[in-house]
């Protein structure tokens, strides 16, 4: 998928800024807002989906990355909710799922201000590539 995103010459080189990136930006905030204000995360890929649309393929690899983002988390929220009350699991949940969401966030920052697509925006992980 990573040369997918790269062999696109009619998206623009993984440096243009046309679509903007202050949106890609704002979702990655509202993520990690969402850490104390939950809510603040159903913003961020509203956001996402909106401007997934009309973003050029390395903006757009951002964007997949978001929602998917969301959606794993939300999962892991509801397990975490939901295996609480087994000898705190739920706690072990919760706190894996908020040190995924940083990582994930603070990838996805490092490449946005690279002005660098996600190489596996798909993965349940971190987004990044293995070598090798």
């Amino acid at each position: 998928m990573s040369h997918e995103l790269e062999e696109r010459p009619s998206q623009g080189p993984p440096h243009s800024t046309k679509g903007g990136i202050a949106a890609p930006y704002v979702v990655y905030l509202l993520y990690v807002l969402s850490l104390l204000f939950g809510v603040t995360a159903v913003a961020g890929v509203i956001i996402a989906y909106i401007a997934k649309r009309n973003a050029p393929a390395w903006l757009a690899s951002h964007y997949r990355f978001q929602i998917g983002t969301f959606w794993i988390g939300l999962l892991l929220f509801g397990v975490a909710i939901a295996t609480t009350p087994i000898f705190g699991i739920g706690v072990v949940v919760a706190i894996a799922l908020m040190v995924w969401l940083i990582i994930r966030c603070g990838y996805g920052l490092r490449r946005l201000g690279a002005r660098r697509p996600i190489p596996v925006p798909e993965t349940w992980w971190f987004g990044w590539q293995r070598n090798g």
